[in-house]
């Protein structure tokens, strides 16, 4: 019988009632609701209804996350779909790094979704490239989150175990073949400079997406955790001028 943890304070999903017009929102491998409060919170004041997920294994304790699969974190993302969708006609995705990439699995299960916000997504890690088909060691020692801005604490695990790791390589390397397929508006959004994913995917998303309705921002002074970092405030705006492009309103921020 796996052993029940407890979700860390701070790390909780968070949902905002709004209007018919949904928000669905995913933080990262290794990251918790937290690192995207920020952007929910103040596209909740647009007048959405926003609701924010948290991974399966995520938030609790790197042991917890070990015992995960890539199938388990979609399936997170996925019954938060559901939920929303119960309450709001249209629905988009916004997803940081791995949430970027299963927001893109999302959006090729369900062609209905309006369209989906990608933020430094992750089809490729290059410092856990070692660790592919390794045994040894069960956990790796993280280094503090890539954030630009000085003095933030992102709620994160000390470690990552191989296992989890080689759970996040299946669900990137299986990706790609999905992109063309996908025909929802897309906006891809990457921080000019990023120590953990490099921009490059972002590009490669946008040139072979099967979407007509494509955009690119880049942060120009924010690293990889950027809804947390200086572009923070960029994000939110980006993000509201793509909802109401599809969406043909105009919403006030209160």
């Amino acid at each position: 019988m796996n052993k029940s943890y407890q979700v860390l304070e701070g790390a909780e999903p968070f949902y905002f009632k709004g209007s018919e017009v949904g928000v669905l929102i995913s933080h990262g491998f290794m990251g918790t609701p937290q690192s995207m409060r920020f952007i929910g919170e103040e596209l909740a004041r647009y007048g959405y209804t926003v609701l924010g997920v948290r991974l399966k294994g995520h938030g609790t304790h790197y042991q917890d996350l070990e015992t995960c699969t890539h199938e388990e974190w979609f399936e997170s993302l996925e019954n938060g779909y559901h939920e929303l969708k119960k309450q709001c006609k249209r629905i988009f995705v916004i997803g940081q790094s791995m949430g970027g990439t299963l927001t893109l699995k999302l959006a090729h299960k369900y062609p209905e979704i309006k369209g989906i916000a990608l933020i430094n997504p992750a089809l490729d890690v290059p410092m856990y490239e070692n660790f592919k088909d390794a045994t040894q060691p069960r956990f790796v020692m993280e280094g503090k989150p890539d954030i630009h801005m000085k003095n933030v604490d992102e709620i994160t695990y000390e470690y990552a175990p191989i296992k989890s790791i080689q759970e996040l390589q299946k669900v990137m390397e299986t990706t790609p073949a999905l992109l063309s397929s996908i025909q929802c508006p897309v906006l891809g959004i990457n921080s000019a400079m990023d120590h953990v994913v490099p921009p490059r995917y972002t590009d490669y998303i946008i040139d072979h997406i099967g979407s007509d309705k494509k955009e690119k921002v880049v942060l120009p002074n924010s690293y990889h955790v950027a809804s947390m970092d200086y572009d923070k405030e960029k994000i939110v705006e980006s993000c509201h001028h793509f909802i109401q492009q599809q969406s043909n309103k105009t919403l006030v921020h209160q």
